[in-house]
């Protein structure tokens, strides 16, 4: 009986002690980041600049530029705007930035049209196409969305100028339209699983009469439109006003598809968009900087004297940087900042 009780207690307590040595890891702050030597003392921000463009003047990790500016997890969501002329001033004893007083750049600049143009997290030209337009959908996703269902005079496909009927727009305020075509599945290469589809935007269309089925004018195409294709309401774009700082969980993933001039070859190159396999669902959201590896590869077997050696897997390699910027719940888009090498599918991404 003592035994059992001995060995319980013994159990208890090597139990206790690992929860303990958990919590205190877990817990155990990070280290302050360093400052660069050649940072400047006081920078004036010019238009153009970015919080990261800027973070990079003063520290080697961009993505620790909320620890910079003392931000919480709050003010990360919503950081303090920061314009053009704004004075930045550095407290080297502290670690940290802070607003000095303003300058104008020139004398032409008035202070009301400085003070509207806030510098964005990153350059806002890159993305503008993925912010303003729906880029996943479900595998039944457009089965209830408004479809047109003929063109005029009867045509079969039709560009800009050009007017279609639409059904399942009655009782709809929007004017303005994208037309959408289901495009290639997006796959997740470690389970298989068919995570959405990329939704094809072949064009935007107007509002011209409404009713049922209503009229609309096809005002911009990309490709050619016709009946069957969907239709998605325009909204707004989705302003990134999140400053980049890392996840606070564990996050690793991998590039499964990428955007751009060279996609054609599965490849991507510094501010490319590029699509991950990791969403909302896994922790990420708008604002998180993960680090991109290059995947280990086996090596061998060599043959040495005669004899066949093992097969050697080859460590990941880091070569750059992401900065995620549009999430959906399983897929997310982020955009290439710093890479010394081409961005290839199926490369791997997780915390910096």
């Amino acid at each position: 009986m003592r035994l059992r009780l001995y060995k319980s207690i013994t159990t208890l307590v090597f139990v206790l002690f690992w929860l303990f040595a958990g919590t205190v890891t877990a817990q155990a702050p990070a280290k302050v980041p360093t400052i660069k030597p050649d940072a400047p003392d006081r920078y004036v921000v010019q238009k153009g600049d970015t919080l990261w463009s800027i973070s990079e003047r003063y520290l080697d990790a961009p993505w620790r530029w909320p620890e910079l500016w003392d931000m919480n997890k709050d003010q990360i969501k919503n950081p303090n705007r920061i314009y053009p002329g704004n004075v930045l001033v550095l407290d080297r004893q502290r670690g940290q930035l802070a607003l000095g007083p303003t300058v104008h750049l020139s004398p032409t600049v008035r202070a009301e049209s400085t003070r509207a143009a806030a510098i964005p997290s990153i350059p806002p030209y890159m993305i503008e196409p993925f912010l303003s337009r729906p880029l996943v959908i479900e595998p039944d996703g457009l089965n209830n969305a408004p479809r047109i269902v003929a063109a005029e005079e009867k045509r079969v496909i039709v560009g800009p100028g050009f007017s279609v009927y639409a059904s399942g727009l009655s009782g709809s305020k929007e004017d303005t339209w994208y037309v959408y075509r289901r495009g290639r599945a997006l796959i997740d290469p470690e389970s298989q699983r068919t995570l959405g589809y990329e939704a094809e935007h072949l064009g935007t269309a107007r509002v011209t009469r409404p009713g049922e089925p209503a009229t609309l004018v096809i005002v911009a195409a990309s490709h050619e439109i016709g009946p069957g294709d969907s239709l998605i309401a325009a909204g707004p774009p989705q302003p990134i006003e999140y400053a980049p700082h890392a996840p606070g969980k564990a996050v690793r993933g991998q590039v499964i598809a990428v955007h751009g001039d060279i996609s054609r070859i599965g490849e991507a190159a510094s501010q490319s968009v590029v699509t991950l396999n990791r969403g909302s669902v896994d922790g990420l959201e708008p604002g998180h900087v993960l680090a991109l590896y290059r995947q280990g590869t086996l090596v061998g077997p060599k043959t040495i004297g005669g004899t066949a050696g093992p097969e050697v897997k080859l460590p990941e390699e880091r070569y750059g940087l992401l900065f995620v910027f549009r999430v959906f719940e399983r897929v997310s888009y982020a955009l290439v900042m710093n890479v010394s090498t081409q961005v290839h599918q199926l490369d791997v991404v997780q915390n910096p």
